[in-house]
């Protein structure tokens, strides 16, 4: 059967509710915090490539891990069979069907599924580092890269190394401070975070990132709605505890007629908003409740928005109380994960794992067709005592409310 036939198959008999596989990601610069509840054996799999330290969800992006990078590493397949025998990339499922999993507005303005999310999940802080502007990325022929930052409590029984984020510079730096460090990047700790400033990292809450701005995320596990694009450079040398960054990623998605060019890594950082005096006011997420709160309960679920700063992609947090059956509707496609209970999901079944060994399917995992959103996915929590939790990763969705 080919490929066409085997995503329509699942579209199908999922009534637009797609069974997703876990997407893990090693990073060659980081060390696992072990809580995205793959099996402690199984976090140094991949030996060399690098601890697993990042789980992508509904994504259709090839994560850049550099030479010997597996051609699907951090893309999504969708299970077409419950043994998962026949299996089919998200990313050709969307090429082949297009407007009928993602809807017209969407297909036609990007003519793909432009977005993924992901759990990153550090030991310690990661380096000081920058995900491009829209007019940089595209010298290296790539989309620059909004991102947003919620960190579930589910997923964090301990804070890590270093629980606090850095963000842009403080309002004094000047560019030639910025500039002095990046020439220093070889010479030992180029000193970037001394113009930096950390906030100290909530649970249940999230921050707003554009492209163009610092930030030296920490070590809470962090649940990452972003734009599809792995555009990144790490301007920061030496971590927290010692770990020297190499100069290969300094120079990262960078054209090769600017590599050595340390004023165009400076053109990269949007000045304005590293330096904004009212940076956490501006950039940080705190839920809001999508009604009010005392009429979804009695419903039985609470939902609300938690990355909504950003136009390109947002998301929610669903909870469905314990025994209760509720239909949510939305009005465009999502990827979602579940992190807490068991029950079903548009009719599948639905449970957040304790373990999961690599190569293992689960059933916490799925995408959801435009039809289905809009028609609605009835969720059913049979739990007398657990409430069911899940997040929903949205591209352009027509019911973020304005200004939010």
């Amino acid at each position: 059967m080919g490929i066409k036939q085997l995503a329509e198959q699942a579209v199908e008999e999922g009534r637009g509710v797609l069974r997703l596989a876990p997407a893990w990601v090693p990073r060659s610069f980081c060390r696992p915090g072990k809580r995205i509840r793959l099996h402690p054996d199984d976090y140094q799999i991949l030996g060399a490539r690098g601890g697993i330290d990042e789980r992508w969800f509904s994504s259709t992006t090839w994560a850049e891990n550099g030479p010997g990078t597996p051609e699907d590493e951090g893309l999504s397949y969708i299970v077409v069979d419950e043994a998962g025998k026949e299996k089919v990339l998200l990313r050709d499922a969307v090429e082949l069907l297009g407007a009928e999993l993602i809807g017209e507005a969407l297909w036609n303005k990007y003519h793909r599924w432009a977005m993924f999310s992901k759990f990153f999940d550090n030991a310690g802080p990661l380096p000081h580092h920058i995900h491009h502007r829209d007019e940089h990325a595209k010298r290296v022929g790539v989309d620059g890269k909004p991102e947003m930052y919620f960190f579930p409590s589910q997923m964090n029984n301990h804070g890590g190394e270093f629980p606090f984020t850095f963000f842009g510079f403080t309002p004094e730096t000047t560019k030639d401070e910025v500039l002095r460090a990046l020439r220093n990047f070889t010479k030992g700790d180029n000193h970037i975070l001394d113009l930096a400033q950390a906030y100290k990292l909530t649970l249940d809450t999230g921050y707003d990132v554009p492209p163009g701005v610092m930030h030296a995320p920490g070590s809470l596990c962090t649940y990452e709605p972003q734009f599809a694009s792995d555009v990144y450079a790490m301007y920061q040398s030496v971590l927290l505890n010692g770990q020297v960054v190499t100069e290969d990623l300094l120079w990262k998605n960078t054209p090769k007629e600017e590599i050595g060019n340390y004023e165009y890594l400076l053109d990269v950082i949007d000045w304005d908003l590293n330096v904004d005096p009212q940076f956490h006011e501006h950039r940080f997420m705190k839920p809001i409740p999508v009604k009010p709160e005392e009429e979804m309960r009695a419903e039985g679920y609470v939902e609300e928005w938690i990355c909504y700063k950003c136009k390109s992609v947002s998301a929610k947090r669903l909870t469905v109380l314990p025994g209760r059956t509720v239909t949510i509707r939305d009005g465009a496609p999502y990827g979602m994960i579940c992190i807490e209970g068991h029950g079903t999901f548009g009719g599948h079944d639905l449970e957040s794992p304790a373990l999961i060994r690599y190569g293992e399917l689960t059933h916490d995992e799925y995408f959801v067709t435009e039809r289905a959103a809009k028609e609605g996915v009835t969720v059913s929590n049979p739990s007398k005592t657990d409430p069911i939790v899940i997040l929903k990763h949205f591209s352009d969705n027509p019911d973020l409310p304005e200004g939010m």
